[in-house]
């Protein structure tokens, strides 16, 4: 079986796994204060100096959490809701319409249910947010803004947002810029300080860590309204006891990353680079989709007109190939990617996209793989929906 999946998640390091192991069966809660529990406090703490180290950031800004999905809702909900009680007036939400549906379902949510304003920043045609976008967004009523998210790189087509730029111009008017750089992490260089931004979400399960373990990076000063109440633990910010286990083994896997984000990123470009290659070889009229300079070393997001792509993932996946598509499953019905539809592409090319995404076990063996099956497998995706159509 070939993996090329690694954007939805990714091999968990071997030393992740031994760190994760090596504490399952300690005792202890890391709120209580007796000794089991300041041996668990202990390696939590260690853990959010770790990542604090290898982002950027310092201990106190770090906030643990269950993973992305729910790191941005703490972020754009929690932003939201302080902002709003501070001054009613601040009621927009602009995010891009790029994001994952982690960030934008919490805000399209807050629009159907909290009297938020939902409004989508536009990308041009390789999914980028122009920082003259986000000061005109903002400048048609700078005091009704309550907080900005933009994705730090896209988690289908690859691009990369010009974050520093579009957190300086939110600085300007006041406004909390929240990114999601759950795909960036260990791939590209992430320096929250430098960076500007307010807030940042990253996933263990993205980067060689474990599911169930990520964080929320805030800035100081800021004080998101729980999503969660309870113990009080991460500030008030996020309730609940926290799993030390996984917090040592998110922590060791945001600091290999880090630490092996250069040599890492070279193999992956060069790995996407051969299967484009193949791929354009195999499937002369295929579309690279996403910025050809700016972008993930590590996915690939090919349209393959004439094509469904829920039919060839199925034919690759036949021949033991494991990818996703460009579109999202409703009801068992293929939708086109929300992404594509906003760089400008229509409906029917939105449809026909593959997500190739390359990890850190992927393979110049797994790439001729993928090129050997995808020229009969688009031949037969074709084949077939010419039959519907007759």
């Amino acid at each position: 079986m070939v993996y090329l999946d690694h954007a939805a998640t990714t091999d968990v390091r071997p030393e992740v796994i031994a760190e994760i192991t090596a504490r399952l069966g300690a005792l202890g809660n890391p709120s209580s204060l007796h000794g089991h529990g300041r041996a668990a406090r202990r390696t939590v703490e260690e853990a959010r100096e770790s990542i604090a180290a290898a982002v950027g950031a310092t201990p106190h800004e770090v906030v643990f959490t269950a993973g992305g999905t729910e790191s941005n809702n703490i972020a754009i909900k929690g932003l939201y809701w302080a902002r709003n009680a501070e001054d009613p007036a601040r009621t927009r939400i602009l995010i891009s319409a790029v994001e994952h549906h982690a960030a934008l379902d919490p805000a399209r949510w807050m629009a159907d249910h909290q009297g938020a304003v939902y409004e989508e920043l536009p990308v041009d045609a390789v999914g980028r947010v122009g920082p003259s976008a986000l000061r005109a967004a903002i400048e048609r009523d700078p005091g009704s803004v309550a907080v900005v998210s933009v994705m730090w790189a896209n988690n289908e087509i690859g691009t990369l947002q010009p974050v520093r730029e579009l957190a300086a111009v939110a600085a300007e008017f006041g406004v909390p810029f929240h990114t999601d750089a759950v795909q960036a992490v260990g791939v590209e260089e992430v320096d929250f300080a430098d960076s500007g931004v307010s807030a940042l979400t990253l996933s263990g399960h993205k980067l060689g860590g474990p599911v169930g373990a990520g964080a929320l990076v805030l800035a100081r000063g800021l004080t998101p309204t729980p999503v969660l109440h309870g113990g009080g633990q991460e500030r008030d910010i996020r309730s609940g006891t926290l799993p030390a286990p996984l917090t040592r083994g998110l922590s060791t896997a945001v600091g290999l990353a880090v630490a092996e984000r250069e040599e890492h990123a070279k193999h992956l470009a060069s790995l996407r680079d051969e299967l484009e290659a193949g791929v354009r070889a195999a499937v002369p009229d295929v579309v690279v989709n996403g910025d050809p300079d700016r972008r993930l070393p590590g996915i690939a997001h090919l349209s393959f007109p004439g094509c469904e792509g829920d039919a060839l993932l199925m034919l690759l996946d036949a021949r033991g190939v494991s990818c996703s598509t460009g579109s999202a499953c409703s009801a068992g019905v293929a939708q086109p990617s929300h992404v594509l539809l906003a760089t400008g592409a229509d409906t029917d090319m939105a449809l026909s996209s593959l997500r190739l995404s390359l990890g850190r076990t992927s393979t110049s063996e797994d790439v001729a793989r993928l090129v050997a099956e995808i020229g009969p497998a688009v031949e037969r995706a074709r084949a077939a929906r010419a039959k519907r159509r007759r």
